[in-house]
């Protein structure tokens, strides 16, 4: 009977197409056979779960590979920007974004994955649940995080929807400040300008262009504004490919967004003041067992975002 369950089980994964292969602290997904992405619960520096890398539905990989990997020519700044990532710099004064293990900042949060709840797979989408905790640097804990990942696949699309529940164990105050929460750190070559920070090598070429759900383009007119959506385009390897992140319309508070021409790009719902001076600052509480639910679809599509239909993308995630 147990060698028939194995078998069974077996059977069902072979058959599945969206495929999700638990490891002790890596979480694989593969898609059609091929690797799509790698959800990481811990290891090296990493103070907090990160998915890595992201790839096309043509296998090219939009994220950046640095500081998992050391790539010739890639920016090695910001380590903490792992590739996908949900986080926030001030909660209740302490930084869950910034918080590398070798840092030498004192207020680093950290984020651990309790366990896996659940995994599922199937012909055009899968799932990884689990449950993490938000501590501080003695270890209080200040949130429990729910966390449902869903992969989805078309001929042409990857997709990667969260869906986050966090949980007050205390009272918790997101402070009104640019570094959060759903994160992205694109490859070097969809960024949109060199990387000109202090010592950083960034030999190109970039060939990205950012655009929101309003039509703007490039940093200066979309940073920091709120937006349905962002598309970040460009080329990997000679392919025309791009990433959209969608702000779900009943998450409050909606985004504000923290992308930049060195390939950071994230979805903020936390910053009002920080993102525009003459905003009031905006600070978002929760007592004890309040929660705060936040929803966004990451897609990955080929082309650029004028010709990848998102309009119609949204519309599909909003129905």
């Amino acid at each position: 009977m147990k060698l028939l369950f194995t078998l069974v089980i077996a059977a069902s994964i072979l058959s599945a197409q969206v495929t999700i292969i638990p490891e002790a602290d890596v979480v694989h997904v593969t898609i059609d056979g091929k690797p799509f992405t790698d959800f990481y619960l811990k290891g090296g520096e990493s103070m907090k779960p990160y998915l890595h890398p992201l790839r096309s539905a043509s296998g090219k990989i939009v994220t950046r590979h640095f500081p998992m990997e050391t790539v010739a020519g890639e920016p090695v700044d910001h380590p903490h920007q792992r590739s996908l990532w949900f986080a926030h710099d001030n909660v209740n004064g302490f930084d869950f974004w910034n918080n590398e293990a070798n840092y030498k900042t004192l207020k680093r949060g950290r984020i651990t994955v309790e366990k896996i709840t659940g995994t599922t797979n199937g012909k055009n989408e899968g799932t990884i649940s689990a449950v993490m905790s938000w501590k501080d640097p003695e270890g209080n804990k200040l949130l429990d995080e729910a966390r449902v990942m869903t992969f989805r696949k078309t001929a042409t699309l990857r997709m990667v929807d969260m869906d986050i529940t966090v949980t007050a164990a205390t009272k918790v105050t997101f402070g009104d400040s640019k570094d959060g929460v759903l994160g992205v750190r694109l490859a070097a070559s969809l960024q949109e300008g060199k990387n000109s920070g202090r010592g950083i090598t960034d030999e190109g070429p970039h060939t990205g262009t950012i655009m929101n759900a309003e039509g703007q383009l490039k940093e200066p007119a979309v940073w920091g504004k709120p937006s349905n959506w962002m598309d970040y385009s460009g080329e990997v390897e000679g392919e025309k490919v791009g990433v959209t992140i969608f702000d779900h319309p009943k998450n409050s508070p909606r985004a504000r967004w923290h992308v930049r021409a060195y390939g950071l790009f994230a979805a903020n719902p936390f910053g009002s003041k920080t993102f525009n001076k003459e905003n009031e600052a905006k600070l978002t509480e929760l007592d004890a067992g309040g929660t705060l639910r936040l929803r966004y679809r990451i897609v990955i599509h080929p082309g650029d975002g004028k010709s990848a239909g998102l309009e119609k993308l949204w519309a599909d995630y909003t129905k």
